[in-house]
Parts: C-alpha cells; structure tokens; sequence
C-alpha cells in the first residue's frame, strides 16, 4: 500500500524539505501540500490524503481548528490521520490539537527516520507515542482533570487484565512491552489494546494517554496502579 500524505505548513522552504525526505521513500507520496488550514481542507477533500502532516500555528485557520474540522468530515474515505508538527518549547496548544483528534506529533526537528516512521506508524492505525516526549507535553498541560470523571467510573467496563494493560498503554508501553511485562504475546497484548480502546471509545493509544491524565489514574511523573503510587518504569 502507497501512503499518501498532505503537508500542512505555512513555509515553503520547510515544506519542500518534508516533500524531499517523503517523496524518496518507495511507499509514501505526497500528494500535496497547503499553506494554512482553510487551504488543508480544501485540498483533503479533492486528495484523499492517508495522513495528514499539519503544523500547528499557521494564518487563516491554526492546525488545532483545521484537525478538528478535518477529523468531523462526514464519511471514512474523508477522515485521514493527523500529526501535528509543534516546535514544542513555545507552542501551547499540542493538548488541544490532541484533544481535537490528531494521532500524535513530531517536532519541527525531527531527523528523516522519525518522520518517516511516523507517517508509517500512523497510516496502519496506531499512533505517534514517543513516550519521552508525549509524557512532558501531557504533564504540562494536563493541570486538572473534568470534574465527575475519575478512573472508578470511566474504566468499570474493562477486565482486571485490561486494567493492567491499560495502565501499561499509559506509561507509554509498546505492545512487545506490554507483553513481556505481563508475560503474554505481543499478539494478545495488541487484542487487549484494540479491545481496550473500543470499550472505551478511543481513538488511539495517544488518546488513552490523555484519558489516564484527566482520570488522575495517571499524575505528572507517576503512574496510579488502583491505590498504589510507583514512578514509570
């Protein structure tokens, strides 16, 4: 399968750059690229894209307003997979951008095998979990959580087994993780992350991050095992 991806950014010098490193890959295209977020949904609808690279601040329509637009399109042959680009030391909004439905997110500096791993990673339906860098970003902007929502009530529907799993999902464990950890397959590891994520109406793992840190399961460097409290590993 050949993935095709838009690029959503506002210089074309950087644009052209993400083009060079995507277009050499053999099963990546791109198919096209905007210069704001109006101009991204203008040319989803008329490409299709697969993934979608969109920065985050950018004139017209920010890349947090285009997702959310992008991500209620009517239709499955409308909704492409989102990454956010972020310099991420000044831009403030990548929770929202998370919250609107983007898949994940790369910095402005990433190195040629990042982006390309991302798109891949993204296009097969997971998402862009990069714990080192998600965790800080969470921890910075997830400063309350909505009140009544708390881990008893959200996750009453899961299994003792898809707790564990669960929590492991929000320490920004792999599936080979999760499963060496709790001494199963990868495979089964991977059933229990799909069933965990239909069960609670997730898009991706990256959203049951963010669903660990407003349930408080989850708190700025520690994860909550049901009453006990123990840094990530």
């Amino acid at each position: 399968m050949t993935i095709r991806v838009l690029i959503v950014d506002d210089q074309p010098m950087y644009r052209a750059g993400l083009s060079a490193v995507l277009g050499a890959e053999d099963d990546i295209t791109v198919v096209g690229e905007a210069a704001d977020g109006e101009e991204a949904l203008a040319r989803n609808r008329s490409l299709r894209p697969d993934v979608v690279l969109m920065d985050v601040r950018m004139p017209k329509m920010n890349g947090i307003d285009a997702t959310r637009r992008l991500l209620s399109a009517d239709g499955p042959a409308a909704v492409p997979r989102v990454i956010m680009i972020t310099t991420f030391d000044i831009d403030d909004y990548v929770y929202a951008a998370l919250e609107a439905g983007a898949s994940g997110f790369l910095l402005k500096d990433a190195d040629a095998q990042q982006l390309t791993t991302a798109v891949r990673v993204v296009a097969q339906g997971d998402s862009l979990l990069a714990p080192q860098v998600t965790r800080r970003l969470i921890e910075n902007f997830v400063s309350s959580k909505p009140a009544g929502l708390t881990s008893t009530t959200v996750f009453n529907s899961l299994t003792d087994r898809e707790r564990e799993v669960f929590q492991l999902i929000a320490a920004g464990r792999s599936n080979a993780e999760i499963g060496k950890e709790l001494f199963m397959a990868e495979q089964t590891a991977k059933s229990h992350v799909s069933r965990i994520l239909t069960k609670l109406h997730l898009r991706d793992r990256v959203h049951a991050v963010l669903l660990a840190y407003e349930t408080g399961l989850v708190t700025p460097g520690h994860i909550r095992r049901y009453g006990s409290t123990t840094p990530p590993g």
